[in-house]
């Protein structure tokens, strides 16, 4: 199951961890976040602890989403030492690309 991710909790597990994070910037309301959700938890199953996936909806995140540019949802945004690396935008996406980025900034 992937991580809750707030503007609480944000430094402690994205920016400081020492692992890759894919944050995925979601909301309740919107249709293709709920496609992509399970393909998310999937992706935080598989990669087990090395690297940790994460989602932060946005009606609790609008102050990350500001400074992050996330303009639509779904964003992926993938984190190396407190940077992003990769960012994805909308749906169109599968499990294997997902992971394989992950994995490529491992």
């Amino acid at each position: 199951m992937a991580l809750t991710i707030t503007e609480e909790n944000f430094d402690a597990e994205v920016l400081n961890s020492d692992v890759p994070v894919l944050v995925d910037f979601w909301a309740e309301w919107c249709g293709p976040c709920k496609m992509i959700g399970p393909i998310i938890d999937k992706v935080a199953e598989e990669v087990g602890d090395t690297a940790k996936v994460g989602k932060c909806n946005l009606d609790d995140g609008q102050a990350l989403a500001a400074k992050y540019n996330v303009r639509s949802i779904p964003t992926l945004l993938f984190f190396k030492d407190g940077e992003v690396k990769e960012q994805i935008v909308g749906a169109q996406v599968t499990q294997g690309q997902i992971q394989e980025l992950l994995s490529s900034l491992a």
